[in-house]
């Protein structure tokens, strides 16, 4: 068996006491092996598909957080080659959502994702994937330049 240490706020620790005893675990660490096995089981289920996708990526921030709002901005900059919207609400004095839509190779998509969901501060992130198919090349321009449109795969 292998041992780790989280840290939990304490509303976070005691709502996650509340929802062991709902369900009946003897222990934390039963419940957080559960969680982990459902997430595992879901992620491979859930198998991104490949080539093109679009996506919606929102989560919640606490905009105090020291700096975070400026690195989630700068990772967007970074990848200004898949982000292509982002929309920004103000739920409270301390808590933004923020929603990014987002376009490119679905590995690539998925990646940048998972790296912004991981910041430290940013709570609640979730992305929705919608894969694309290539539907066809052909050029708009009197240069006869090639590009391809893509398309909601069935």
């Amino acid at each position: 068996m292998e041992r780790f240490t989280i840290s939990l706020d304490k509303a976070l620790a005691r709502e996650f006491d509340d929802l062991i005893a709902a369900r009946g675990y003897s222990n934390r660490s039963e419940a957080v092996r559960d969680l982990i096995r459902g997430a595992i089981a879901s992620d491979s289920q859930n198998d991104p598909p490949s080539g093109h996708c679009v996506a919606a990526l929102s989560y919640v921030f606490n905009h105090h957080e020291r700096e975070l709002a400026e690195r989630l901005t700068g990772m967007q900059h970074d990848h200004h080659d898949l982000t292509v919207a982002a929309m920004h609400s103000h739920l409270d004095h301390e808590n933004c959502l923020e929603t990014v839509i987002l376009k490119g190779r679905a590995a690539q998509v998925r990646q940048f994702a998972g790296a912004l969901i991981a910041e430290r501060g940013v709570r609640h992130g979730q992305l929705n994937l919608i894969a694309l198919q290539a539907e066809h090349h052909h050029a708009h321009d009197d240069q006869g330049e090639e590009h391809v449109h893509y398309r909601p795969a069935r």
